[in-house]
């Protein structure tokens, strides 16, 4: 996908080094095509890391994406330098009166607190129900999806007693969803959170559908309203060193954690990741982005206003 970046945007470069094709600002203005809009609410630490590996799933199809990122005002993350925020990063009230073709909301470190006790909970909720008149599709990840599902629908999340953290195998509950394009009848996915939701709650709500699960991880992803929200409990977008990355940084934390599940090779931490989660985060990303975002939005973006259910 010829992705619309700010030119100087550290990703295009670390991406370039992949040979994964993206375009900056300049080239995509010279072409004669409505792009899609895409704004992501970044919320996780490590903002630069998170922007590449979304960037890196976005750029896999043939339409052409305007990508915007958004933070919490006033909220300045402590592992981003200042100055990539301010360059790249817009407050919620720089975009309010406008209208994205797609949003997506990141995992948070704080999925151990209390909804109302986050400090910028107040502030998540206007931007969740701005999605819902602004957005065509929102695709909501990790501690996102628990946030949305919570906020929306009243399903609570739970606390696990050890962190979930690997690479799981999962099943499709309803394999001919247009999400599910090209999926095999399994499939894996990264999980790394210390909590959960739960199918039973789920099934208690009929706005929300069940479609995927692991025998191992629980709930992986749920849909509402015909596909204009997705919610996802795994991390098909960590490249491949991103376990890796977390698992050494808490063992030099001295922090309690378990070597994760079905990720090195052979089990065996000395040993590179096998990567086996790849191909179907591509998937996932385009199949989104095809079916729930191109296909479904309006030519003209303002009207997402007048959109119902898909």
């Amino acid at each position: 996908m010829p992705l619309n970046l700010q030119k100087n945007l550290p990703a295009i470069e670390l991406l370039k080094k992949e040979h994964i094709f993206v375009m900056d600002s300049l080239r995509a203005s010279e072409q004669d095509i409505r792009p899609l809009r895409v704004v992501v609410l970044n919320l996780m630490p490590l903002k630069i890391t998170t922007e590449t590996d979304l960037i890196r799933l976005l750029s896999n199809s043939p339409l052409q994406v305007e990508l915007d990122f958004m933070k919490i005002k006033g909220h300045q993350p402590k592992n981003t330098p200042v100055e990539h925020m301010q360059e790249f990063y817009k407050d919620f009230d720089a975009i309010c009166n406008d209208y994205y073709d797609g949003l997506i909301v990141t995992g948070a470190p704080v999925e151990q607190m209390a909804f109302e006790d986050v400090t910028y909970w107040e502030e998540l909720k206007t931007i969740l129900n701005w999605s819902r008149t602004h957005v065509t599709s929102t695709l909501y990840i990790c501690w996102a999806a628990q946030a949305g599902l919570y906020h929306f629908y009243g399903i609570p999340k739970y606390d696990l007693k050890e962190k979930k953290f690997g690479i799981f195998k999962h099943t499709l509950n309803d394999p001919y969803l247009p999400i599910f394009r090209g999926f095999d009848d399994e499939f894996y996915v990264p999980h790394s959170r210390h909590t959960e939701i739960r199918r039973e709650d789920i099934l208690k709500v009929p706005e929300v559908k069940l479609l995927s699960e692991s025998r191992d991880a629980g709930v992986y992803m749920a849909m509402a309203r015909g596909g204009r929200e997705f919610f996802i409990t795994g991390h098909s977008e960590y490249s491949p060193n991103t376990l890796h990355d977390e698992y050494t940084r808490d063992l030099q934390k001295g922090l309690p954690i378990n070597v994760p599940e079905n990720y090195y090779t052979d089990n065996d931490p000395s040993k590179p990741p096998l990567v086996r989660w790849r191909g179907h985060a591509n998937l996932l990303f385009t199949n989104w982005l095809n079916y729930y975002v191109y296909q479904e939005t309006p030519f003209r973006i303002e009207d997402i206003r007048s959109l119902g259910d898909l």
